[in-house]
């Protein structure tokens, strides 16, 4: 526990990539950079310990559900049902970055990481690391690495010694380029819910969605 790897997010090395993909098949959870803020990650994969684990970590609720990375754009067509052409857009305008979409679920993804109501919220983040890592080893099931209400880490070094000590390994790609956490949007109805404004503005969405 506790080991630390520097990564570069754009350009990773294999080194780095086959060190946390390792550690991700082998039931681990990892501390990663994202574009947004650092992630406590695990594969969603059927029966994962990492997925409880990551409760734990975080000393989050376990009634709350984990959203995922997802590796490319056209995942959301594998893992999203009945997608409005509305969101549609917002993928094409906003995949790869910080914009996290709740969809219904495919049965592609396992149902212990979905909402009772068979929802999920995805997000193809701006990091190569991390989509490469999806490309791996599949959705990334995934959260704020820092302890449940404290403030999200946006570095390396901001990230709580206990949770690099908890996790089974911490990239450390340096500051995260954009710092803010991404915007939520709920894509289950006949038009764009915003549950969170993040790195994204409302309005930027709203237009895009033509809402």
């Amino acid at each position: 526990m506790g080991r630390v790897m520097q990564v570069s997010q754009d350009s990773p090395t294999p080194e780095a990539l086959d060190a946390a993909a390792n550690a991700l098949v082998a039931g681990g959870v990892i501390v990663s950079p994202t574009d947004s803020v650092y992630g406590l990650v695990c594969t969603a994969t059927p029966g994962n310990p990492a997925h409880q684990r990551i409760f734990s970590i975080k000393n989050r609720p376990s009634t709350q559900t984990l959203p995922m990375f997802v590796a490319d754009p056209e995942d959301l067509s594998r893992y999203a049902a009945n997608i409005p052409s509305w969101a549609l857009a917002l993928a094409r305008a906003y995949w790869p970055g910080t914009l996290t979409l709740v969809v219904v679920a495919t049965g592609a993804l396992p149902a212990e990481y979905l909402a009772p109501t068979g929802m999920v919220a995805l997000r193809c983040p701006n990091s190569e690391f991390v989509r490469e890592l999806a490309r791996r080893v599949g959705p990334l099931a995934q959260t704020s690495a820092n302890t449940h209400g404290e403030p999200s880490a946006t570095s390396g070094a901001s990230v709580e010694p206990a949770i690099v000590e908890a996790a089974d390994l911490t990239l450390d790609g340096g500051p995260a380029p954009i710092a803010v956490a991404s915007t939520i949007v709920d894509c289950t109805g006949s038009v764009p819910r915003i549950l969170r404004e993040g790195a994204i503005a409302e309005k930027d969405i709203l237009r895009v969605a033509g809402a």
